[in-house]
C-alpha cells in the first residue's frame, strides 16, 4: 500500500463551483427562494446535499452567492445603465435591460422579484436581502438623476427620488408581466410608453 504521504489530503471537489452556482441561480430565478427546495437545488447542481453544504454553506448562503452572480451577470444592465451620458439614457438602458433579461436570457421574470415571493418566516432573510437590493438600485438611480439635475440634463424642478421610484416600479413591473407570459416586443412597447413623458 502506498504511504498516506503520497495521497491527497482532503478529496478534491468533483464538480465545477461556477457551473454549480450558475445552475443554482437558475433554480432560484425560476422558482424563487421558498419554491427552490434543497432537492431541486442539488439535483440541478449535480451534487449531494453534503457537497452543497461544504462548498456553499446553507440555503441562505447559497442564495446570497447566486444573487451576487445574478447581479454581476444577467442583472448587470442595472449598473451599466448608470454610466449612460444622460438621465433619459440611464432610464431607458435600465428598462430595456430589464426587458432583455426577463424575456431572453433565462427563466421568465426576474430573480429579484421571483426570489421574494411568497415570503414565510423561513424566507424572511432572503426577502430582506432582495428588498435591500431593490432599495440600493433605486438609490443609485436617484443619485444618477440628482447628478443630471446638477448638470442641467434634467430640469431644475425635476424630483430625482420620484423619477427613480417611477423607473424602478416600471422595471420590476416588467418582470412581473414577463412572468405572466407577456413577450419581449410587448414589453418594449411598455418602455416606449414609459418614456413618452420623460421630463425634457
Amino acid at each position: 500500500m502506498g504511504s498516506p504521504r503520497n495521497g491527497v489530503i482532503g478529496r478534491p471537489r468533483e464538480f465545477d463551483i461556477d457551473e454549480a452556482l450558475e445552475r443554482a441561480m437558475l433554480v432560484f430565478w425560476e422558482r424563487g427562494y421558498e419554491g427552490a427546495s434543497l432537492t431541486d437545488l442539488t439535483g440541478a447542481m449535480g451534487i449531494t446535499k453534503t457537497s452543497m453544504y461544504a462548498a456553499f454553506g446553507n440555503k441562505e448562503q447559497l442564495f446570497r452567492r447566486a444573487l451576487a452572480r445574478y447581479t454581476e451577470g444577467p442583472a448587470s444592465y442595472a449598473a451599466r445603465a448608470l454610466e449612460e451620458p444622460t438621465a433619459r439614457g440611464a432610464a431607458e438602458a435600465f428598462l430595456r435591460g430589464a426587458v432583455r433579461t426577463v424575456t431572453l436570457t433565462g427563466p421568465s421574470g426576474c430573480l429579484i422579484v421571483q426570489g421574494a415571493l411568497p415570503s414565510s418566516d423561513g424566507a424572511r432573510p432572503a426577502h430582506e436581502v432582495l428588498a435591500g437590493w431593490r432599495a440600493e438600485a433605486r438609490l443609485d438611480m436617484e443619485e444618477r438623476f440628482r447628478r443630471a439635475v446638477a448638470e442641467g440634463d434634467l430640469p431644475a424642478g425635476a424630483d430625482p427620488a420620484r423619477l427613480a421610484r417611477y423607473v424602478m416600479a416600471v422595471g420590476f413591473g416588467i418582470a412581473v408581466q414577463a412572468t405572466d407570459g407577456v413577450g419581449h416586443d410587448e414589453l418594449q412597447e411598455v418602455v416606449d410608453t414609459a418614456l413618452l413623458n420623460w421630463p425634457l
